[in-house]
């Protein structure tokens, strides 16, 4: 099987030893062309031109923002090609996207794992959410921010070109720090779906699955029902005291995560299509990618929208 490798040079969590393993392992097996991405969306680009160039199937190294970046190509296939099929060898930080299918967060670990797959033929079909507007078009594969993570992680990568490294410990300081001295009291985001809105929403999340991001190995959890077989669950914080804020936050960390319902805030399940807009310009985040500042942002679910190796 032709086989592009993409590789983020920047993974967080892997050396130039660990990649030689991992090349090695796969060259095993498949006959594999490695590329390393130079600039922003330079993986989207490789992978959208993988069909064309005879590849079977795209492998990616790196965090959630390479991911995104891959699935976005790939799904940017010329009708008249046929689509690649997709591996995930994480090498960020987090990693929620591949973890999330049950594959490990170790790098080579999850090589073997994914090449196990390949030698079955082992695939699963997963939803995604899109998002459309003014300024967008994209795929996500597990969540989607307005407001307070949006600001988090946008700090982060200001962090990281100071040449810091994206570790869970720098996010969870951002997260303090932007949590009492940030945004997160401004309500003013309307979240709509089903014929309905709600006003006054200080922070919206809308997810493809479950969790929204780990600290290190615990997860966060505010919609615990969503499920890439589904369509898309939502999260809005209404309520915006210091210690209420604080107290739904720590329910994500429960085993079951965050209840369905509570004080100071309002989840959905499963809906096809959404709604979030604002009354002034905010930060917005797809997969741990800071996209800009947005007023209006539609949501849809993309039922079996990729095949991946896992």
């Amino acid at each position: 099987m032709r086989a592009l490798f993409i590789v983020n040079p920047k993974a967080t969590t892997t050396t130039d030893r660990t990649r030689e393993v991992i090349l090695g392992a796969l060259a095993s097996e498949l006959d594999v062309t490695t590329v390393e991405t130079a600039y922003r969306d330079h993986a989207r680009e490789l992978a959208r031109e993988a069909s064309s160039r005879g590849y079977e199937l795209v492998l990616s190294l790196g965090g959630d923002g390479t991911v995104n970046e891959v699935v976005n190509g790939l799904l940017s296939t010329p009708k008249d090609l046929p689509r690649p099929r997709y591996a995930v060898i994480p090498g960020g930080s987090a990693n929620v996207f591949i973890r999330s299918l049950g594959v490990s967060g170790d790098p080579v670990e999850a090589t073997g794992q994914i090449l196990g797959a390949i030698r079955a033929g082992r695939e699963r079909e997963v939803n995604l959410g899109r998002i459309t507007g003014d300024q967008d078009d994209r795929y996500f594969t597990f969540c989607a921010g307005f407001g307070w993570d949006a600001d988090v992680v946008q700090q982060v990568e200001h962090e990281r070109e100071n040449g810091r490294k994206a570790t869970p410990a720098l996010y969870a300081e951002v997260a303090v720090k932007l949590f009492f001295g940030g945004d997160i009291r401004d309500p003013s985001l309307t979240v709509s779906t089903g014929g309905r809105s709600l006003d006054e929403v200080y922070f919206a999340l809308v997810t493809n699955t479950t969790p929204w991001t780990y600290a290190g190995a615990l997860p966060l959890q505010p919609t615990p029902s969503s499920r890439f077989e589904l369509g898309l669950d939502a999260f809005a914080l209404t309520r915006s005291s210091y210690w209420l804020t604080g107290w739904v936050l720590s329910q994500m960390f429960l085993p079951k995560g965050l209840p369905a319902r509570g004080d100071g805030y309002v989840t959905w399940h499963d809906r096809d299509s959404l709604r979030v807009t604002s009354n002034h310009p905010r930060a917005f985040q797809i997969d741990g990618e800071y996209l800009g500042e947005r007023e209006e942002v539609n949501f849809h679910s993309v039922p079996k929208a990729l095949r991946i190796f896992c």
